[in-house]
Parts: structure tokens; sequence; C-alpha cells
């Protein structure tokens, strides 16, 4: 096994899994070692694995397992697969409903539309005992209306069934959770394995970029500055009815592209190919998934199926295909045109080129945008959007960093002395002041702590404060602990700002190495641009230090001046969301006494003051005004 694969089967007894892990990750053949093992030891009578689509389900064919040391293949009888068969989707759920029934069959593979559609109305004492293998688990949501995750609450809440639920992006573009709190917590504690520990255990593939180019009018224009056709590259072509795609149709689209690559030489009509001789002379051979034609699309994804080489194929122009679940391993770059409002679509078509494969040492991500322009109506939007893209890339950044152990002084001297296993590169450090975990914030910590930093990164207050000078006390003190007491509300107070400091320092030295020794054998570490004695990190000392300055740094550093000025606007021009009491009673106890001091002469600030920290105060002075109102007609 692999090791993700190795950490998913240690906790096979468990009842429900939710595994956090990336695409290419080998999370297919972690659900195959532990459905089998329910099937044989742990008394379970059935398995059902549910994909988003069915291409996906190819992943779940036979599949030898015993030749590698394994008790068992991977097999599924063919009627049971549902994924390979044709047929109406009333018929798919005739069948579902007779293997539940079927004393001797075992496996089941379908989509999740099949699923639910045949499950709807079925008696839950049917379910009981059954294995569900959930793959790409971010389709379902917290939404009443989700029919996954209303499934999935009927799984947990109704039946005996135990679920693995897989996914490589464990966040959702509409902001809505994936799973209910109270849902989540049967899960707990949850298999997180992010690409730094991927890309750590592969053979060929090092490391992997994420990066932004702009453009003003026709993005065409800019596609010969970022398609290097000496690349197995994958493109995206915009949605045709966004502003990016909306100039001219799709396929005349893909033809001006393979136009910049160079000039049709041939045309491979048994499967639908190009091939398409560059400036330079070379041959390269150019697939085309936009075309709408059933018979040539079904020749390309047949093509695409059984190819075997790298040279097969040199460049793939896509639309709403080739993202989640598409396997191309030789693929090195992938250009995404236009702005995508989803996370999990970007983490998806990320993970498109971070499969590991001979001769492959880099993989890059490029999104290729427009450059916001003020005057634009849908501005807002537009950078909001482009603010969410930006957190996925950050994550990105956070997970790809070496982790961080974060301990007491207490831990320090308790903790007996042991040997570092050979080739781990996990680095300690104490720190003076930081909380104590218990067993409940001690899992969270190790197994939640890159979910957090994510969810952290997207919210909506902490991108606007980060831009704002002196915000970090209220970032610290208020935003992240409210993350924590909303996403786990079975904390105390003192758990939740345990899980909270942890949360601050991972993102303080995201990213950061340990520099030194110094002459005088003290190691440093930079955080925030401040180079800091390990033995004087301190909770006081991060608190005074904006953990986001450094991401907000990595953000400023792939924009012009044109945008950065754009960007400002906007957030300022925005209206914040709702205060707090606790917010507001900050803001007016600390940092209006602050503003008075560097604005002698004035009483308190406008609601249309220009600096965005004053907007707050003065919006905190009108919510303590209200909440005495408020109390004043109670009494």
């Amino acid at each position: 096994m692999r090791e993700m694969q190795a950490m998913v089967y240690a906790q096979r007894n468990r009842k429900h899994l939710l595994v956090k892990a990336p695409p290419a990750s080998g999370k297919s053949r972690a659900m195959m070692f532990v459905a089998l093992d329910k099937l044989a030891n742990q008394g379970v009578k059935k398995v059902i694995v549910a994909v988003p689509q069915q291409n996906i389900g190819r992943s779940f064919k036979d599949t030898p397992l015993k030749k590698f040391g394994f008790f068992a293949d991977w097999n599924v009888v063919p009627y049971w697969n549902l994924c390979m068969a044709a047929g109406s989707e009333n018929t798919k759920k005739s069948v579902v409903r007779e293997f539940l029934d079927h004393p001797k069959a075992t496996c089941l593979v379908c989509t999740h539309a099949t699923l639910l559609n045949a499950l709807n109305g079925v008696d839950a004492r049917k379910l009981d005992n059954v294995f569900f293998g959930i793959d790409e688990f971010h389709h379902g949501s917290a939404d009443e209306n989700n029919r996954l995750g209303t499934l999935i609450r009927r799984l947990l809440n109704e039946t005996s069934a135990h679920i693995l639920a897989m996914t490589g992006s464990y966040f959702r573009g509409d902001a809505v959770p994936v799973m209910r709190p109270e849902d989540e917590a049967m899960f707990q504690p949850t298999i997180n394995y992010n690409y730094y520990q991927q890309l750590n255990g592969y053979k060929w593939l090092k490391s992997l970029g994420i990066g932004y180019a702009f453009f003003q009018g026709n993005y065409l224009t800019a596609i010969p500055d970022v398609l290097d056709t000496t690349k197995k590259t994958l493109i995206h072509i915009p949605y045709p009815n966004s502003k990016t795609g909306a100039f001219m149709n799709k396929h005349d689209q893909v033809a001006e592209i393979i136009k910049y690559i160079g000039e049709i030489v041939e045309r491979d009509y048994d499967n639908y190919l190009y091939k398409v001789k560059t400036a330079d002379g070379r041959i390269l051979t150019v697939g085309d998934l936009v075309e709408d034609k059933a018979g040539c699309r079904s020749a390309l994804q047949a093509y695409l199926h059984r190819m075997n080489r790298r040279e097969a194929l040199d460049i793939l122009i896509a639309l709403g295909t080739a993202k989640e679940g598409f396997d191309w391993e030789w693929c090195e770059h992938c250009i995404t045109i236009g702005i995508r409002a989803s996370l999990t679509e970007v983490v998806q078509i990320i993970g498109r080129c971070t499969r590991d494969c001979e001769g492959k040492i880099h993989a890059q991500f490029t999104n290729l945008i427009p450059c916001p322009d003020a005057a634009q109506d849908d501005v807002s939007m537009a950078v909001n959007d482009f603010l969410k893209a930006i957190s996925a890339s950050l994550l990105m950044e956070q997970v790809m960093a070496p982790k961080w152990n974060f301990k007491t002084k207490m831990d320090d001297e308790e903790r007996p002395k042991m040997p570092k296993p050979s080739g781990e590169k996990k680095h300690e450090i104490v720190v003076k002041g930081l909380p104590a975990l218990n067993e409940k914030t001690k899992a969270i910590v190790e197994n939640d702590l890159d979910t957090l930093v994510a969810t952290t990164l997207s919210d909506k207050n902490i991108r606007e404060a980060i831009i704002g000078e002196g915000m970090t006390e209220l970032i610290t003190e208020v935003y992240i602990p409210k993350i924590i007491r909303e996403t786990y509300p079975g904390l105390t107070e003192d758990e939740v700002d345990a899980v909270a400091k942890h949360t601050i320092l991972t993102i303080a030295t995201q990213g950061e190495q340990v520099i030194g020794p110094d002459d005088s054998g003290n190691k440093f570490i930079k955080i925030a641009n401040k180079f800091v004695n390990i033995d004087d990190l301190d909770i006081n000392l991060i608190s005074e230090i904006n953990p986001f300055q450094r991401a907000y740094e990595i953000i400023s550093k792939s924009l012009t001046p044109e945008v950065l000025r754009t960007i400002h606007y906007v957030i300022e021009d925005k209206r914040s969301e709702k205060l707090t009491d606790e917010e507001a009673i900050l803001l007016f106890t600390k940092y209006l006494p602050k503003w008075r001091e560097e604005n002698p002469g004035k009483e308190k600030p406008e609601l249309t003051d220009g600096d965005p920290l004053a907007r707050r105060i003065a919006k905190a002075i009108e919510h303590l005004r209200q909440l005495k109102r408020n109390k004043l007609r109670q009494q």
C-alpha cells in the first residue's frame, strides 16, 4: 500500500471514515482495501460504491490485489457495475434494488444519481450493514435541498450502514459546508493526506507551481505567453456564457488556439485527433474535447482511455470535461481560462497534472484571467471570485510547506526522548504560552488543520481585514475563534482557544523554513517578515503579528499594480457583514482610543471614512448604540 492507503486501512474498523486526499493519491484503491476487509471480517454483507460520473467508475473496475500481497482481489460482476453498463436510469434503479435483495451479490458500482434514485423510498432496514463508499464526497452539502447530503444524514441517523467518504477538496465553491457539524462529528477524526505528503512520496514529480496570468480584451492574445508547446498541456477554455468566452463561439476558440500552436497537417478521423506542425518543425498530437458531435467525442474519449504512452498526446483542449477523475499521467501543465467561482473545480483541475510519472519533475497550474476594470458593473463579483481562486492557491502553498508541530513547554518536558524515524521531515517548535491539547483538540489539530486553514483563508471578514492596518488583534482574537466555534460547536471556550492558537501559528509559519543556526547556535524562524528566536516564540508575539501578512504578499507578487488598485477599491467599497457583539466591543474599547490618538480633535470616525479600520469602528459604534436602545426598550 501507498502511505495514504496504509493510513486509511489502519482505521478500517471504524464505521464512519472521512478521507481528504489530493487527486492521484490512491483513494480508489484505499476504498477497495477497506471494503474487502469489511466484507471478510466486519460483518458487512454488501458494498455499494458511488461516483459522480460514469467515467470515474472505471477506477473501480476489477483490480488484482492478491499478487501485491493483499488477501483478496477486487472484483465486480459486470451486471452489478452500472458505470460500465448501458441502459436507462430507471433500469439501473431497478438493478440497485435487485442488488439489495439478492442473497449472494456483494459489490455494486454506480453513479451518485443512480444511487439517489434507487434508494428513494427504500426501507432503511435494507441498508443496515451495507458499506457505502462515496467518491468525490464534496458533491454533497449541508443544504437541505442537496440530495446526496440528505442521503448521508439518513444513513448516519436511521441505519447501521458503514460509510467511507472520500474527496480531494473538502470545500465547495458555493460556501455551503459539505456536512453539518453534528454529522461531521460522527466522522472524527478525519484522515488527511496533503499535497506535500503526496509529492514527498513520489518518485519523479517533486514540485507544483500555481500561477495567475492576466489579459486585457481577448484572451487569445495571451495564449502565446502562457502556452509552452514542449509541455504536455491540458487547456480548459472559458464557458460560453461567461464574459471571457462570449466574444466567439467555442469551436472557433478551439480553432484559434490550434492556430497559435501551429498548422494542421493531418487529421486522424478514427480517433478525432489533429496532427499540428509547430513553427520549429515539431509534429504535435492535439485532441479537441469541445466538439459536440457524439461520434467524434466518443472516438476521442475512447482513445484517451486506452492511451498508454507519453507520445500518444501532446495538448488536449476541453470545456466541461477532463476535470474530476480524468487520468492523463503525463500532463505537466493545466491552463484554465477565465475565473472559476468554485474552489473545488480549481483543485480538481490542478489534480489533472499532479500524477507521478517518469520524466515529470514539475507540474504547473496557470489561471488565465481578465484584468479587472473598476468601471465594470460586475467588478465586485469578479474580484470576489478571483479572491476565492487565490485562496485555493494559498491552500496549496500551505499544504506544500513542511509540517510544523507546535508543542508547549510542558509537552517538551514530559515527552520521552525518542529517535526520529528515518526520512521524517516534520519540524517541532516549543511555543511559550501555547495551551495544552486534550484528546478532542489534539485530534482536530492533527487531522483537520489544513481544512481549518482553508476555511480561514476563504473567510470574507479575514480577506478584508488582511488589507487594513492594525487588524491583527481582530483576526486572531475574534474572527478565527468564531470560525472554530461554528465548525466545532461542541468545544468549550478553552478548547476553542487552543485550536485557534494552533491555527494561527500554522498560518503564521506557512512556507517558512528554519533559518540558522547563527553564530551563537540559536535557530531562527522567519514569521511575517520578522526573524524570531525559536526559544522566544510565544503567543503574545504571534498576536502582535498579522499571520496573513506573508500570505497577502504572495498575492501581491502575482498581481499588476492596476489589479491591486482595483481589488483595494472594491474591497473598501463593499459592505461588510453584520458585526457581532464581541467584534463591536473590541473595536470600541481598543481601536477607537487608538484612532482618536492618531486623529486629534476628532471624536469618532464616520461610516464614509476612506480607511477600512475607521469604517469598522464607526459600524461598531452604531452596533453598540443599537444594542443599548434594545436594552432600554426591554427595561
